[in-house]
This record gives C-alpha cells, sequence and structure tokens, in this order.
C-alpha cells in the first residue's frame, strides 16, 4: 500500500525533532505507534530512514532523499486546506487560539464579529496574555495558535506576519509634545514614559527601532511600567507619563480627544502581527479558516 499523508507527516516530524519520543509526544502519539508507522514506511521503501545511535537518531542517506519530498507534500496540503478553507460555508468546529493583549483587546475583537457572521457554525475560544506566556502555552499544546506581536525564535515554532500594525507616540492631550509640528528622539529625553512590562511584543518593537537609530532605552525615563493596554491608556490620560502604543488600540481615545498621537521625526514604529504555532502541527480546518480571513480580507473597514 502507498504511503499515507499521516506517514510522511510523522517521518517529517521525527526527523525534524531527532527523536521518536519527541514526535510522539507533539502529535499526541505513543512511542511504539509512531515507530509502527515509520516501520511500514522503510518496509515500503526497503530501505532504513533512520539510523539510531545511543543518544539520538539521524537520518540515512534514504531518509536525506525522501525529506525534501515529505516536506514539499505537507507544504502543498497546507496550501489546499487554505485554499479550500475559502469554500467552507458550513463549516463546523472549535476556534481555539491565543493573543497577545494589544490584538487581543483591540484588534481581533473588531474582526471576531464579521467572521462569525461568515462563519456561523465556527465557536471561538480566545485566551489573551503577553507574547511570553502565550508561546509557553503553545509549546504545552494548551492553544493551537497565537497571534503575537513581534516573532519569537524557536526551534519548535513556526511563526510568520498576517497583519501589519504601527506604533504611535501616544500623549495626554495639551501636552506639549502634542503641539509641536515636529517631534524628534532628542524631545524623549527626559519625559515620562508608562510602558508595557518587558517581555510584551509593544515593548520589544519600540526598543528595537530606538536602538535602530541609536537611542539606548534604558537612557529614557520610564516611571512605570504596566500590565495592560488599558491601564497605560488611563495613566497617560491622567498625565502621568507619555507612552507608545498600537494605533488601532488609542482610535476611540484620539476621537474623544483625551489623547494625541504624534510620529516621531525619522523613525516608524512599523510592525506586523504575527501567527505562531508549532512547526510539527498541522493546523485545523477551523485555524486555517480564520487566518485565511484576515490574510484575504480588507480588513480596514473593520479596523
Amino acid at each position: 500500500m502507498a504511503p499515507t499523508f499521516h506517514q510522511l507527516h510523522l517521518f517529517y516530524t521525527v526527523a525534524e525533532k531527532s527523536s521518536f519520543s519527541r514526535a510522539a509526544q507533539a502529535l499526541h502519539m505513543t512511542q511504539p505507534a509512531v515507530t509502527m508507522q515509520i516501520q511500514g514506511l522503510e518496509d515500503y521503501y526497503g530501505a532504513k530512514l533512520f539510523r539510531r545511535t545511543t543518544k539520538k537518531i539521524e537520518l540515512t542517506e534514504a531518509g536525506q532523499a525522501l525529506l525534501p519530498y515529505a516536506t514539499r507534500f505537507i507544504g502543498l496540503m497546507q496550501e489546499a486546506d487554505r485554499e479550500m478553507s475559502r469554500f467552507a460555508k458550513k463549516q463546523q468546529g472549535h476556534l481555539q487560539l491565543g493573543a497577545s493583549l494589544t490584538i487581543g483587546e483591540y484588534i481581533l475583537p473588531r474582526l471576531l464579529g464579521p467572521f462569525a457572521k461568515e462563519f456561523p457554525e465556527l465557536t471561538v475560544n480566545m485566551k489573551v496574555t503577553n507574547t511570553t506566556r502565550l508561546l509557553e502555552h503553545v509549546l504545552r499544546q494548551e492553544l493551537t495558535f497565537a497571534l503575537i506581536e513581534a516573532p519569537v525564535q524557536h526551534p519548535d515554532i513556526h511563526t510568520e506576519p498576517v497583519l501589519d500594525d504601527e506604533l504611535l507616540l501616544i500623549v495626554p492631550a495639551g501636552h506639549p509634545l502634542g503641539r509641536q509640528e515636529k517631534v524628534t528622539l532628542s524631545d524623549l529625553r527626559g519625559c515620562p514614559f508608562v510602558l508595557r512590562e518587558q517581555g510584551s511584543g509593544t515593548r520589544q518593537v519600540m526598543e528595537e527601532q530606538l536602538r535602530a537609530q541609536g537611542l539606548d532605552p534604558s537612557d529614557l525615563r520610564i516611571d512605570m511600567e504596566l500590565g495592560s493596554t488599558g491601564a497605560i491608556k488611563s495613566a497617560v490620560e491622567a498625565g502621568l507619563g507619555v507612552t507608545v502604543l498600537s494605533e488601532s488600540s488609542v482610535k476611540h481615545e484620539l476621537a474623544l480627544g483625551v489623547l494625541a498621537a504624534k510620529r516621531i521625526e525619522g523613525v516608524r514604529f512599523k510592525r506586523s502581527f504575527y501567527v505562531l504555532y508549532l512547526k510539527a502541527a498541522l493546523l485545523p480546518l477551523a485555524a486555517v479558516t480564520f487566518l485565511t480571513f484576515i490574510r484575504e480580507r480588507d480588513l480596514n473597514r473593520w479596523l
């Protein structure tokens, strides 16, 4: 019998993790079940695909030859899922995802309504926390995927951009910087800042851009670190300092005139929002459908 997609996915995962046990854990299978499927693949091709040593397993020459085909096959299946998700109007299921604070509080609530109208049979469960904790939840397979504000580097994690965003300098109404025609980096020295905690995507993007412009973030006067965008907005509105936040998170306050937004001359805090999920995982169709929705729709009408 010809190899199945399941067998090729198992082979790919074992090769990526160099371990039968880690592959079994990632795929919610027992190690003997993984071993049996790989043996079936080896029987079909009449060649050993892995060389087992005392410390790890390695691909044989035959395994190295098969790996690029398995990788391409999995990629084609993922592309097929993305394409066919556009037609799955009667889809039923449960969408389980995580979102970092800005995305979960200000972006996704505006998108879930239109998404629910188009896919009414899909239910949504969303966990909102910072990027560091979301990574932990995905690694422990407590979440299928997460949307985060900055890419992460981890050998078991895949990230790719799915949305664009921009951070702006946010000041209280009547603040001197809000009345200036131009705001420069030198204007920020000595200003009290109210910022998100270390580990947040917003903080990471801001600090990376400041360093790129030659300003050490530690030179800023940081008076407060708060754990939510809402708390930061309230503190800035009360005159306790200035901040850098996503433009999408302050639209209401800007419209009311209680906050003002400025761009800093020579600095653009442009960023992408990223999807994060396990490399060894094949996303369920509900997740693929949602990611296709936010990639392909004109989101500006809702955001």
